[in-house]
């Protein structure tokens, strides 16, 4: 085990090397704020994965957000009942995006009276003083694990617009990273519940370390500010909250349409490798070709190569499609993994990191900022792509430290 838990610290050192190496500004990245996080993510992952009441403090924020979001289900069944009548088999669009419509104008109602600004300020100032990261990318580090990225993003849209182009790709890496309260409880029904509370705060952390190594920013005192509904400007309530609910229904609309382009466009690459097929006398397939990349990077994770083969195998399918099509392939078969290796795999699964995650964050910000912006943005989809899986590999490696 100790030749593992050797190649375990290996990896996580490795994760951060290949964040370096993948930098926009290598000189200006701050390795103190950086250093400062991955303790704060040891000392994390020790907590909560040898405290039980730890776990229990994050199972009960994420059951309060589930809680809240049957509103959203019970209006989604007035005008369509089939569609919300079992919960465990709504189909995405209903579980995840269809509460936008209910998130966005509840949390912008909240912006309206102020109860937001005060907690973003607040909340922002306490994790910005512990990793030296400004106000608002600490604060949405926390946003986005309740609400979900396209949630955050939308319910942030007014901060999101005001910032360049550069912040709001540090935002794009950091949302590949998020899970959704909302489904929190459906993760726990497939795969160990202490794992899945363990890995959403784990993510927060390595979403912001991850982020501030690929796109470091400097910002000035006065461009670290929270933008604010001012009093003399902002419009009747009602007017606003019409405008709101507008403006989630065409998130969602831009949202699926990326969704459906982004998964026809992987699922038409496998259709174009199987033509391949008779010529390799084998199938070859795009999880296939990632999963050979993955299994270096799995077997940093302290695992054998037996094991390590079998666990990238599975993260190259959860980029390809989503964690929920691990999840039910797996449910079976952990029962016959060792502690570590399920701790390492399910850990990783715990995220939107995937394909499909890139076209509903690039769908969503042209919603919301300038075509300019969204343009660089876009220029950077593999960089997004590679935050969301090194993020998921550092929240593994720090679970895996602890689990054997």
């Amino acid at each position: 085990m100790n030749l593992y838990l050797l190649l375990n610290v290996l990896g996580i050192f490795v994760f951060i090397l290949v964040a370096y190496l993948f930098s926009r500004d290598r000189k200006n990245i701050d390795w103190k704020s950086v250093a400062i996080m991955l303790a704060v993510n040891l000392l994390l992952a020790w907590f909560f994965t040898q405290f039980s009441w730890g776990r229990e403090a994050v199972k009960w924020v994420a059951d309060g957000f589930s809680w809240m979001l049957q509103a959203a289900y019970v209006g989604v069944g007035m005008p369509f009942a089939s569609w919300v009548a079992d919960m465990s088999k709504m189909d995405m669009a209903v579980s995840a995006l269809l509460p936008i419509l209910f998130v966005v104008p509840l949390f912008d109602i909240l912006m309206y009276i102020g109860v937001l600004p005060f907690i973003i300020k607040w909340v922002g100032w306490l994790i910005g003083k512990v990793t030296g990261q400004p106000k608002f990318e600490s604060f949405f580090s926390v946003e986005m694990m309740v609400l979900g990225n396209t949630e955050a993003l939308a319910v942030s849209q007014a901060q999101v617009r005001d910032m360049n182009a550069a912040r709001v790709l540090t935002i794009a890496l950091m949302s590949m990273s998020c899970i959704s309260g909302s489904i929190v409880g459906a993760y726990v029904t497939m795969v160990p519940g202490e794992l899945v509370l363990t890995a959403i705060p784990l993510n927060i952390i390595n979403a912001i370390i991850i982020s501030t190594i690929l796109n470091p920013i400097k910002l000035t005192a006065e461009e670290d500010y929270i933008v604010e509904i001012k009093e003399e400007t902002r419009q009747p309530f009602f007017s606003f909250l019409g405008d709101s609910v507008l403006g989630a229904g065409k998130l969602i609309l831009i949202i699926i349409a990326f969704l459906i382009a982004f998964v026809s466009l992987a699922h038409f690459i496998d259709m174009l490798l199987s033509l391949l097929d008779p010529l390799t006398h084998m199938e070859i397939r795009l999880d296939d070709i990632l999963g050979i990349i993955m299994a270096p990077f799995a077997m940093l994770l302290g695992l054998p190569w037996d094991e390590a083969r079998v666990v990238g195998s599975h993260m190259a399918t959860k980029i390809i499609t989503n964690e929920f099509v691990v999840m039910l392939n797996i449910q079976d078969s952990l029962k016959t993994f060792s502690p570590h290796m399920t701790a390492v795999l399910v850990t990783f699964l715990i995220s939107f990191a995937n394909f499909s995650t890139v076209g509903m964050i690039i769908g969503t910000l042209k919603g919301i900022v300038d075509q300019k912006t969204s343009d660089f943005v876009s220029k950077y989809v593999p960089m997004m792509l590679l935050a969301g899986i090194l993020v998921s590999l550092l929240s593994a490696a720090f679970v895996g430290l602890f689990s054997w």
